[in-house]
């Protein structure tokens, strides 16, 4: 989300006459946070911090900083930071351009999200164009910090998604992947509430050989129409990422999950069961407040149960405003944490190598992302449609093609083959 909003930021800048610039030579310099961690959030002071040196050394450069800091932090920020030129939230992007008219310092913090204006997107040229479908989240799970910071949930419309997809797709992108903190959510907010699975179809109706992959998905909002879609959908990728967080039911009450391990269970079975070669990703939490060792153990060993294909990690980190972030009584020791951390990513190893391992002699298509010369052979990385990294070398194929590929070894990671 933070990658889609650079973008924006970037072309409504260009639109006023900024270009870009490398950090060394740029008179604008911002930073667009992430809260999500406090090691994001020490990430950008250190920057700032950088900065702010290079301006007391005499050099002419403006300083801004957007995103989840910034609409947390708001004018706390000036007080931290005084060479910090411009402060705007997560839902003033829109209004950049007046904002860059002002005279002085300026914050600009909405609680509110403005209507979304039609502004070119300068987008990194590469496969994948990031799409957001939706904003913000209703959840309020106590661990996040998203609610707070990005607001209630808000989708935009069918038409203005299908616009800036045909756009995407003229540019020349082989991939487009549909952003939201909880994009099972869609159109919940709309009239006539369009759903998640109707924007799929809808999209994947589109002409042109491109692929559809969307992110995140909670648990109990993966509807059999939506699984059914994807199942039929002939660009819609074979991926699901649908952060578990913790296996032990009493963990997730706390986190308030709306699920227990029982649910979460059935949904992913299902999935698997349905539709072929895909895989399901998943998020976890080592050490949340008063979580014991028998009940990580719980996590351990729903990974395994479960046979997740891949995972995120995070050792719990406080984040303010957020419940659980005031059970200050209940925090796990840092190294405690930082030890089921470690068992966390070994296990998540195992699944992964595991998962690889199903798939040694498929053969199945691969989109290029990706060249290297090793040992004077040329070696291109790609990735299946359910989002798997493949290795192989070829001498006639580019990145942006399909390729069929045979799959005949796997590492921890990714998987190697040959060109059919």
């Amino acid at each position: 989300m933070n990658k889609s909003d650079s973008e924006r930021i970037m072309g409504i800048m260009s639109h006023f006459g900024y270009e870009p610039s490398s950090e060394d030579e740029a008179d604008f310099l911002i930073i667009n946070t992430c809260s999500i961690r406090k090691l994001s959030e020490d990430k950008a002071y250190s920057k700032i911090g950088n900065w702010g040196k290079r301006k007391k050394d005499g050099e002419d450069i403006k300083i801004g900083i957007c995103g989840c800091v910034a609409q947390q932090e708001k004018e706390n920020i000036f007080k931290k930071y005084p060479y910090v030129d411009l402060i705007f939230g997560t839902h003033n992007i829109y209004e950049l351009p007046g904002l860059l008219n002002k005279e002085g310092r300026v914050c600009a913090i909405r609680d509110k999200a403005v209507s979304e204006k039609d502004f070119e997107i300068i987008r990194n040229k590469n496969i994948n164009a990031w799409l957001p479908i939706m904003e913000g989240c209703n959840n309020f799970c106590t661990y996040c910090v998203v609610p707070y910071t990005r607001g209630r949930e808000r989708s935009r419309t069918i038409e203005n998604i299908i616009k800036e997809a045909k756009q995407i797709i003229k540019e020349g992108f082989r991939e487009i992947t549909l952003l939201g903190q909880n994009v099972d959510s869609y159109g919940k907010d709309l009239e006539g509430k369009p759903t998640f699975a109707h924007l799929l179809r809808e999209l994947d109706k589109l002409e042109g050989n491109f692929r559809i992959r969307f992110t995140t998905s909670y648990p109990t909002d993966i509807t059999d129409d939506v699984i059914e879609t994807v199942k039929k959908g002939s660009k819609i990728c074979e991926c699901f990422h649908i952060p578990m967080q913790s296996g032990n039911d009493r963990i997730l009450k706390m986190m308030n999950r709306r699920y227990d391990v029982q649910k979460y269970t059935e949904i992913v079975k299902k999935i698997q069961n349905e539709i072929e070669n895909v895989t399901v990703t998943s998020d976890f939490i080592a050490g949340f407040p008063s979580e014991t060792e028998e009940e990580f153990q719980d996590t351990i060993k729903q990974i395994k149960l479960l046979g997740l294909d891949y995972s995120n990690t995070a050792a719990y980190s406080p984040r303010p405003n957020t419940p659980a972030g005031k059970m200050v009584d209940k925090f796990v020791a840092d190294d405690i944490k930082k030890r089921r951390l470690i068992e966390l990513n070994e296990t998540i190893k195992e699944a992964s190598f595991n998962s690889n391992k199903k798939y040694v002699g498929k053969t199945l298509e691969v989109l290029v992302e990706k060249e290297k010369f090793e040992d004077n052979k040329r070696l291109l990385e790609g990735r299946l449609r359910n989002n798997k990294v493949v290795h192989f070398e070829s001498t006639k194929h580019n990145v942006g093609d399909f390729v069929l590929v045979k799959l005949n070894k796997a590492s921890i990671w990714c998987l190697f083959g040959e060109e059919v």
